[in-house]
């Protein structure tokens, strides 16, 4: 009984994060690859930044905001794969309590900033192509500046709150986060005692922004389609669409696997799937957004070609 009552009041002070895998050979080709992809992930988005910012042609409210999700990508897989590379290279995965604390903080932040982004380029596209003769004026400069303040500020304000109410929680053991990163499902699992409410908070946030956003996205979505489809000119038809696939491609592989790892019950959904999910989202759908957004795009294709 001692035993169990001293158990219960110890306090842990770091975690250790499990890694993909301890055979040396792999090893190195596991951080050969996710050191490329960081690479290329920190390149394609600072070129997107670069042309947004200095050509004349592409300064419009679209590129504005796919100047600043460019520049949210950055920071949002900067919070992940560096300290996994540490990892992989050091073969440890220690990490103190305040260190994944301030990590999954950071990456809620992103993660949910983002969210609400592409909501918010949602919006924009259905501005422009449903109320075209008012985009000027709806979507002028003052405005696009607020939304994604509104953005980053939302986002803050309530991953800041959830971090907290998480790391309040009791941690007396065992330590070992089967997980690359210290997310909320993994995390969650290691507190002592009832955990339910927290489960049920952590859930509820969750579907705010991830479905709600979605939604918003969907309805606007439904909107510019059927408006795509009462334009007589095929080739204006063609246009819109272009213009909407690459944001609609980005959605969806966002969308889909980041609401499957955080809205799919734990029970039906085994762990090494979950990794593979964030792996998904966390890193492959940033690499491919530069590659999405230029190659689908004509006017940045063509202000690759001039740069």
């Amino acid at each position: 009984k001692l035993k169990a009552e001293e158990s219960s009041n110890t306090t842990i002070t770091e975690f250790v994060l499990v890694r993909f895998s301890d055979e040396p050979n792999l090893r190195w080709i596991l951080f050969g690859t996710f050191f490329s992809m960081y690479l290329i992930i920190l390149l394609g988005n600072s070129v997107i930044i670069l042309i947004t910012t200095v050509d004349p042609t592409l300064q419009n409210p679209m590129y504005f905001f796919l100047g600043n999700f460019s520049f949210l990508e950055i920071c949002y897989v900067t919070v992940t794969i560096p300290r996994m590379l540490r990892d992989i290279w050091t073969q440890k995965g220690n990490i103190s309590f305040l260190a994944c604390a301030m990590q999954m903080c950071f990456f809620l932040i992103f993660g949910g900033t983002e969210c609400l982004l592409l909501t918010v380029m949602a919006y924009d596209r259905y501005v422009a192509i449903c109320n075209h003769l008012h985009y000027p004026v709806v979507m002028n400069h003052r405005v696009c500046i607020q939304l994604v303040a509104g953005s980053w500020i939302s986002g803050i304000l309530v991953e800041i709150g959830r971090t907290c109410q998480i790391f309040s929680l009791s941690f007396c053991g065992p330590n070992t986060i089967n997980h690359f990163f210290c997310d909320i499902p993994p995390v969650i699992k290691l507190a002592c005692g009832d955990i339910l409410v927290n489960q049920m908070v952590v859930y509820i946030l969750a579907t705010m922004f991830l479905m709600f956003p979605f939604l918003l996205i969907v309805a606007s979505y439904g909107k510019i389609i059927s408006s795509i489809l009462k334009l007589s000119s095929a080739k204006g038809r063609a246009k819109a669409f272009s213009t909407c696939s690459s944001h609609l491609t980005v959605v969806i592989l966002f969308y889909g696997t980041a609401a499957i790892n955080y809205l799919l019950p734990k029970s039906n959904q085994s762990e090494g799937l979950g990794k593979l999910l964030c792996l998904f989202y966390t890193i492959l759908t940033p690499m491919m957004n530069p590659v999405t957004y230029s190659l689908r795009n004509k006017d940045v294709m063509v202000t690759l070609k001039r740069l």
